[in-house]
């Protein structure tokens, strides 16, 4: 298409599909209009990549996840297609700038975190290789939450994403599932059978995903939650109004929020519904695609590949059994058996109280035929393995990580040492059992997303020196390592984060009224709030920090400014005291004239993946100082080191492979090992110790507690001291020493441009290997046995 015919396109679509005239159009028409142009390319890839997958008879992959979080796809797709010069000169060309479109477009609010990234980047590469494939999730209306913060405070208010049209997905009318809940089972002719008590319908709405060049896509179906009948006439004819749209609103209930919060009975249960509903609805689907393209049930195995994210789908083992023996007739034995054959469980966790845990109550009150197969399941690997210790369901509850794990053929872990602990604590007794079942696959993130889309100018820079091969075959990076030692190339590379830099600066002052200086270290922690992230210990060493500067203004100082974002989830009180403690911290250091010119901190709200891809091109400094043995992987990290972000870190999770592969001198290591957090617990007074060692704890601690940054509310952190000083499981103050010194050998290392820049040149040239792709290359040689069919 010539850039005439695609800028007529755009004009099209503005008048026919939106019905606007050029002149009265919003900067959200061009973009919708823009997205409109750009998907019809896209569609094309889409169709054909559905043929050859039917013609072939190939196997699929199904990714079952609770979250994707895909962030903008208008950007992601004009990159994959390679229509940057054709998009700019076509808006130009309208007299509009392609920045300002591109960035008008929300954020879909389908994740919070790493697991939802994560299946964001496994869509992309498995398109990038010409893997079939579908994913599998929730449309939620309203996402995890907005936040925003009052006095410090964080804020939770609705994400309005959906109030703007999404271009970018097909409502699919004829797939339209019914699902059952509630009821009970009742024997009828030698068979169960379950008679529900209410039922909600599946509706898919399908969104294409476009890899590399444009020559696969895949498809994102999503399902949004509807009643079984509408709106009832009769009820608000008899001026019974409310109850005339009950059942729609309760219907919608379980598609409108990410993660509602399960501290009560009634949010449990729609956790519950909400895990069955996307799971039973991708179940049914699947199997109504094999069965539409023929084929015996028992060959299921050969062609479906089926991957549950994390314990929120484990109940697709039982529901799986269910449709195999219930509604069709498989023996039960042959039924358990080819459904594991198809299933296949990534743990996330190694912390115990995280493996998702249902009271039987509950699961029997909303899933009473899933309780009886769970059972079945449960009798007959007990029968399988005489003398197990271990049980999915004990105490009143069915355990989901025993049951996935028992469910499916291969059990993945995300990180080599994560793997390895897994074996060795929260599956120990079912690896001894299964000693082939574990295997690893090491996280990856996308390229394409990740450095050639979010950080242009390193893209080119890498470019000029390489190729642009890279972008497929990330591991071409270390191609670079030749030009490590020319001052030209490390000048440039210096450039373009000065660049990034000073672009962050500004648009910190533009939309949040920070004023930093481009010159300071920026030092980044962006993740999920939680205690075992540690973003508490980081701002503990920034009060010391503080402190000493205050005491030495005129020292000879590093100037830093702390980036902090992150949501803390609505019912999580101590890491909401985290954020208000970053906010209250941040109100007094930087209004501190002695202090300021040397140390900014700033909490920016509602992180999402677009603010990730304005912050990590432009980050100084990774910060991964989780625990030792709690982080799984990450994926943060790998992408701050792709983009010559040296990590300051523990060796927990990726942090592990990352400095093997960066090199030890290349890496801010701090911190206890995973077998020495567990030895430093057993001692009672294990913080109290660290704090009488270490005079710049105690006295930040005392900061704290005496209301330094809280002078109105004096006792505000009472509790988050008591926590520190008393168990802190998570070895806050006793690797507090061990940080301090790890973030002055920053300070020395940012202050030798001759030791800081071949540094975090060395972080991008050597974190090939964390490519998504390498990723999606091993599952599907050692859990799912699926082939590419891209014919590139």
């Amino acid at each position: 298409m010539t850039d005439s015919g695609f800028r007529d396109s755009i004009s099209r679509h503005l008048i026919y599909s939106l019905g606007t005239e050029p002149q009265r159009a919003t900067l959200s028409d061009w973009r919708i209009a823009l997205s409109l142009t750009v998907r019809d390319r896209l569609v094309e890839s889409w169709f054909a990549a559905t043929r050859a997958t039917r013609k072939a008879g190939a196997k699929r992959v199904y990714y079952l996840s609770m979250e994707f979080l895909i962030g903008r796809l208008l950007e992601d797709a004009i990159i994959n297609l390679r229509l940057e010069d054709e998009v700019r000169e076509a808006l130009a060309g309208l007299g509009l700038s392609a920045d300002d479109v591109i960035q008008d477009e929300p954020d879909a609010a389908l994740g919070n975190g790493g697991l939802g990234r994560l299946a964001a980047c496994f869509m992309e590469s498995l398109a990038t290789l010409g893997v079939p494939a579908v994913g599998y999730g929730i449309r939620y209306e309203h996402g995890l939450f907005r936040q925003s913060f009052v006095d410090g405070r964080q804020i939770e208010e609705p994400e309005d994403w959906l109030t703007q049209t999404h271009v970018w997905e097909f409502r699919r009318r004829d797939v339209r599932l019914r699902l059952c809940l509630g009821g009970e089972v009742v024997e009828e002719s030698g068979k169960s059978v379950w008679r529900s008590a209410e039922a909600v319908m599946a509706q898919a709405y399908d969104t294409p995903m476009i890899g590399w060049q444009g020559r696969w896509a895949n498809t994102l179906r999503l399902w949004s939650a509807e009643p079984l009948h509408g709106f009832d006439l009769d009820r608000f004819n008899r001026g019974d109004f409310t109850a005339a749209a009950e059942a729609e609103a309760l219907a919608r209930t379980i598609s409108r929020v990410l993660y509602p919060d399960d501290t009560t009975m009634r949010g449990k249960e729609l956790r519950l519904k909400q895990e069955y509903f996307f799971t039973a609805a991708s179940l049914h689907d699947i199997l109504r695609r094999f069965e539409d393209e023929g084929g015996a049930l028992a060959d299921l195995p050969k062609r479906a590949a089926i991957q549950l994210n994390d314990t929120h789908p484990a109940i697709a083992g039982p529901e799986l059994v269910r449709l195999l023996h219930d509604e069709r007739g498989m023996p039960l034995d042959q039924a358990i058996e080819t459904a594991r054959g198809c299933l296949s469980y990534t743990n996330h966790t190694l912390m115990p109280e995280a493996l998702e845990r249902w009271s039987e109550d509950l699961m029997s009150r909303l899933l009473p035929r899933h309780m009886q197969l769970i059972e079945r399941i449960d009798t007959a690997h007990a029968a399988e393995k005489p003398g197990r210790r271990v049980a999915l369901r004990s105490d009143g509850e069915v355990r989901m990580g025993e049951l996935a794990f028992v469910m499916a053929h291969k059990v993945n872990g995300v990180s080599a040492l994560h793997t390895e602990l897994m074996k060795q604590t929260v599956f120990a007794e079912l690896h001894r059992m299964h000693p082939d079942r574990i295997v690893n696959q090491t996280n990856g993130v996308t390229p394409r997303r990740w450095l050639f889309s979010a950080n242009p100018r390193l893209s080119r820079l890498i470019s000029d020196t390489i190729g642009e091969g890279w972008v497929c075959d990330l591991e071409r990076l270390a191609e670079l390592e030749p030009s490590l030692d020319d001052p030209a190339f490390l000048e440039a590379f210096a450039g373009a984060k000065r660049a990034n830099k000073a672009d962050l600066a500004a648009w910190l002052a533009a939309e949040h009224g920070v004023q930093i200086d481009p010159e300071s270290l920026f030092d980044v922690q962006i993740k999920r709030i939680h205690e075992y992230k540690r973003q508490h210990l980081n701002i503990l060493e920034t009060i010391a920090l503080w402190q000493e500067i205050k005491a030495n203004p005129n020292g000879n100082w590093v100037p830093r400014v702390k980036i902090f974002a992150g949501k803390a989830a609505p019912g999580y009180v101590f890491a909401k005291e985290i954020i208000r403690l970053i906010n209250d911290v941040a109100a007094v250091v930087n209004a501190d004239p002695e202090t300021n010119r040397f140390l900014k901190v700033t909490f920016l709200p509602n992180y999402n993946v677009s603010l990730a891809e304005r912050l990590i091109p432009a980050s100084d400094l990774s910060e991964q100082i989780s625990t030792a043995g709690k982080e799984a992987s990450g994926t943060g990290n790998m992408k701050f080191a792709l983009n010559g972000a040296p990590t300051i870190g523990t060796l927990d999770g990726a942090n592990v492979e990352i400095r093997d592969r960066v090199g030890e001198k290349n890496f801010f290591l701090f911190g206890m090992t995973a077998e020495e957090v567990v030895a430093r617990r057993t001692i009672p007074d294990h913080a109290r110790q660290a704090i009488a060692a270490d005079t710049r704890l105690g006295g930040a601690l005392k900061a704290v507690s005496q209301g330094v940054f809280s002078p109105r509310d004096r006792h505000r952190y009472r509790s988050f001291v008591s926590n520190l000083t008393g168990h802190d499981y998570f070895l806050v103050c006793s690797d507090f020493t061990a940080y301090w010194d790890a973030q002055r050998r920053v300070d020395a290392a940012f202050a030798d441009p001759a030791v800081w820049w071949p540094m975090a040149a060395r972080n991008t040239a050597r974190t090939g290997w964390f490519s998504s792709d390498r990723t999606i290359r091993g599952y599907m040689a050692d859990i799912w046995g699926a082939s590419s069919l891209d014919p590139a």
